[in-house]
């Protein structure tokens, strides 16, 4: 049986944890094939997609700064990847090469496996406007939530934002925080605030209902402040590592041919190396 191979790029791309993901399931399932990070330049990555097919590969992942190029220029996106307006997963159908994004999949997945009472709910805040916002208002629109409310402290990019899932979303400065965590059944932190290394992330979270979820997509650390805060508040608590390990299982999928699982033994490993790397 031919090897199949299959990549991450990105610009840089030493930081990614993808290779310790795909790496584990190949080694799990007993395939021959790899999983290889490749630093691609912005300037140089029009062409690195048009060579993909030439080097063997069955497809890859594509991170910052590259995904919305890629949306651009992939010859078929599929649905989530037209929502979000980005691009992380790539392979071929018929010899042309198509894109994903499988952001929201792994957001859905990893609540549905840790807080599945999360689809009860029908109003949701997200704090922050970028990317990631964009794939998780996406999921929570999909599974049937009525109101999404975006917080934002540049209240025009959470307008822009809001536009982009008309009738589904509204926009609110930062100071409307206290007011809306009243009325949330889940709570979504997509900003980098609480991370490492940058600045963070201040909420009182005495407003908040006592069935509310708290979800925050910050994984280094694993526990953020927002999260140690609704610990003590007795509230249901999801770290974001779980995101990063269930968006992956679509693309091995795809290339490999062997849908894996998101097991502890996964996650553990995905955690020594963050915990050898802080």
């Amino acid at each position: 049986m031919a090897e199949i191979h299959a990549f991450v790029c990105g610009h840089p791309i030493a930081h990614s944890r993808s290779p310790i993901i795909h790496r584990h399931w190949l080694a799990e399932h007993g395939i021959k094939g790899s999983y290889e990070r490749i630093d691609v330049a912005p300037l140089d990555f029009p062409a690195f997609l048009e060579g993909l097919a030439g080097r063997g590969f069955a497809g890859g992942n594509v991170t910052l700064p590259h995904k919305e190029a890629a949306y651009r220029l992939v010859a078929r996106r599929d649905e989530a990847a037209e929502a979000i307006g980005a691009v992380n997963t790539l392979w071929f159908e018929d010899g042309r090469l198509c894109g994903g994004n499988t952001d929201t999949y792994g957001y859905a997945a990893h609540l549905d496996a840790t807080a599945p009472a999360w689809r009860q709910g029908e109003t949701a805040m997200v704090l922050g406007a970028g990317g990631a916002a964009r794939a998780v208002i996406h999921a929570l629109l999909k599974v049937g939530y009525k109101t999404v409310r975006i917080v934002n402290r540049t209240i025009g990019r959470a307008e822009d934002l809001a536009a982009i899932f008309a009738g589904g979303a509204s926009a609110h400065g930062w100071e409307e925080i206290p007011a809306l965590l009243a009325t949330a059944d889940l709570l979504v932190n997509t900003s980098a605030l609480g991370m490492s290394g940058k600045p963070p992330l201040k909420i009182a979270l005495d407003p908040l209902p006592d069935h509310a979820i708290v979800s925050d997509i910050v994984y280094t650390p694993l526990k953020t402040d927002l999260l140690a805060s609704a610990e003590a508040r007795g509230l249901v608590g999801v770290d974001g590592l779980g995101m990063l390990l269930h968006q992956a299982v679509p693309g091995f999928e795809r290339w490999f041919g062997v849908r894996p699982d998101v097991t502890e033994a996964l996650r553990a490993a995905v955690l020594a190396d963050l915990e050898g790397t802080a």
